[in-house]
């Protein structure tokens, strides 16, 4: 069902980072900070995989998603919706089924056998596709996948997430120069203020992630 109720972008970014706060998928150590994928550590990590196991947040949040991308790409945007490769492809579900669209998958790699393919399910040329997932922090994995969606000949110029890191620069322009426009609902930034109002962690230890939000790289080269 294609949800009718939209709440400005600003209190979608209140309530989706309230909802990760809710369930526990927000966790800050400034003690003993985290490692990314890069290598490189941080005192803040998001887990939006647990989204699945909540079914009213997620509803909420997928019904926020839709109408994020209507109001941003407009109402008639896409004729299918592309997950990505593996996080992506329950909410790409969802966002199909509300927005009644055929849905397909990206892989992240070929997958060795068979057709040796990246997409799964119907995706072609005449397609104007949406790639849906689950957050991103510098845009790279989004362009590997939009790169196998083109390659089908089908259009993929928008790509829309719960989570966005929103701390590193140029993101949203690395995404753009490759024709992408980044849809997403909530930031760190919104996620530490509502922990603040709420109480969710000790002074020390949001005011620790505020200086890394602020200035990632220098709070990295200090802790390498």
């Amino acid at each position: 069902m294609i949800p009718s109720s939209y709440p400005d972008k600003t209190e979608i970014a209140r309530l989706s980072a309230g909802m990760l706060l809710e369930i526990g998928a927000v966790h800050f150590n400034a003690t003993e900070p985290f490692t990314l994928a890069s290598g490189l550590p941080s005192p803040t990590y998001i887990d939006c995989r647990k989204l699945v196991s909540y079914p009213r947040i997620r509803s909420t949040l997928m019904d926020f998603l839709c109408v994020t991308v209507m109001r941003e790409a407009g109402f008639e945007a896409f004729t299918n919706i592309a997950g990505g490769e593996t996080a992506g492809i329950p909410f790409a579900a969802m966002v199909a089924e509300r927005l009644a669209l055929p849905m397909s998958y990206v892989r992240k790699k070929p997958k060795g056998y068979g057709r040796n393919a990246r997409i799964e399910g119907v995706m072609g040329e005449t397609d104007r596709v949406l790639l849906v997932e689950d957050l991103t922090t510098d845009g790279g994995s989004k362009l590997s996948f939009v790169e196998a969606i083109r390659e089908t000949g089908a259009v993929c110029g928008h790509t829309a997430v719960i989570f966005y890191y929103g701390i590193f620069d140029g993101v949203e322009d690395r995404l753009g120069a490759e024709g992408v426009r980044l849809h997403h609902l909530t930031t760190w930034w919104d996620v530490l203020a509502v922990a603040r109002d709420r109480g969710a962690f000790d002074e020390g230890t949001l005011g620790e992630v505020e200086s890394f939000l602020s200035d990632p790289h220098a709070w990295q080269a200090g802790r390498r």
